[in-house]
C-alpha cells in the first residue's frame, strides 16, 4: 500500500520574512538604478493622473519571478499583473513601486511593498503573516511579523501615546478621480483648524510606517487597494496601532484609518463632522 503524501510543512514566518526582504532589496536596487536614468509614463490606468512606468512593470515581474522560484505553490496578487490563488493557502500581496508619481518626479518617497497573507487577497478575510516596506531612495526598511513585532532596520517600533486630537499630525492622501479629489480637499480644509497640521506625502505604505514610527499621529485615506496597505498595515498593528475601516469595518477601498487605539474614537467623530 502506498503511504499518503504528507502535506507540505508550514513555512515559518521568519523564513517568509527573510525571503520577502531579500526580494524587496533586489527589486529596490533595480528601481533605484533605473531612477538614475530617464523615467517616463508607460500607461495610464483609472485616470489621466493614475500612471504606471515601465519600471513598475519590470519590478513586479522580477518580484513575481523570485516568489515563483522559491514558493511555486503560493498565490500572488500584484498591482500591475494581478495574479491568482495558489495551493499553499498563502498569497503574496505586492506593490512594486508604491508612490509611482513621486518616483516619476524623482521625489525620494516611494517604496517596494511586499506582504504575505494567509487566505485570499481581501483585507476582510486575510490574516497578514509578514510585511516588508522598503524605500529604495533612502534605504530605510520597515518589517513586521505577526506576533513578532515591527522594526525599522533593527530597531523595534512602538507607537507612542497619542496627543489630543487638536495636537495630532494627520497624514492622508487623495483619490485619482477628480470629482472625489475635490470633495476630499474640501473635507481636509474643514479638518485643518481642528488638528496640528496635515501631511500628504504620496505613498500609503510609507505613511503607515511613519505612523508606526511616531512620525505622524493619524493616517486615513479612501480608495486604497489591498497592495497599498497589506505590508504597512501589519507594521502598524505590530507597533501597537490599529488599522480599520469606518464603524469597525475592515479596511477597504471605502476607507482606511490607522491610529493609536486611544485616539480612534476622536478621529471617527472628526471624520463624521467634516463629512456631514
Amino acid at each position: 500500500m502506498t503511504s499518503p503524501v504528507p502535506p507540505p510543512a508550514r513555512p515559518s514566518d521568519p523564513d517568509l520574512l527573510a525571503l520577502a526582504l531579500d526580494i524587496a532589496e533586489e527589486a529596490g536596487r533595480m528601481i533605484a538604478t533605473a531612477r538614475e536614468g530617464t523615467v517616463t509614463v508607460a500607461d495610464r490606468k483609472s485616470s489621466s493622473t493614475d500612471v504606471v512606468t515601465q519600471v513598475d512593470r519590470d519590478a513586479e515581474a522580477l518580484i513575481r519571478q523570485r516568489i515563483a522560484e522559491a514558493r511555486p505553490d503560493d498565490g500572488f496578487f500584484g498591482e500591475e499583473s494581478g495574479g491568482g490563488e495558489g495551493s499553499s493557502g498563502l498569497t503574496w500581496v505586492v506593490d512594486p513601486i508604491d508612490g509611482t508619481v513621486n518616483y516619476l518626479y524623482g521625489i525620494p518617497h516611494y517604496a517596494v511593498s511586499i506582504a504575505v497573507v494567509e487566505g485570499p487577497a481581501d483585507p476582510a478575510h486575510w490574516v497578514e503573516r509578514v510585511g516588508v516596506v522598503l524605500n529604495p531612495a533612502s534605504g530605510e526598511t520597515f518589517t513586521a511579523v505577526r506576533g513578532g513585532g515591527a522594526f525599522r532596520g533593527g530597531r523595534a517600533l512602538r507607537i507612542p501615546s497619542p496627543p489630543t486630537l487638536d495636537q495630532a499630525l494627520v497624514a492622508t492622501g487623495f483619490a485619482y478621480d477628480a470629482e472625489l479629489r475635490g470633495r476630499q480637499g474640501a473635507a481636509v480644509a474643514r479638518m485643518l483648524p481642528r488638528v496640528r497640521d496635515i501631511r500628504r506625502l504620496g505613498t500609503a505604505s510609507l505613511d503607515l510606517c511613519n505612523l508606526a514610527a511616531g512620525r505622524v499621529d493619524v493616517y486615513f485615506e479612501r480608495t486604497l487597494n489591498p497592495w497599498d496597505h497589506a505590508a504597512g498595515g501589519l507594521v502598524v498593528q505590530e507597533a501597537g496601532g490599529i488599522v480599520v475601516g469606518r464603524a469597525g469595518a475592515a479596511p477597504s477601498r471605502d476607507f482606511l484609518i490607522a491610529v493609536h487605539p486611544e485616539l480612534l474614537s476622536a478621529v471617527e467623530d472628526l471624520l463624521d463632522d467634516i463629512e456631514a
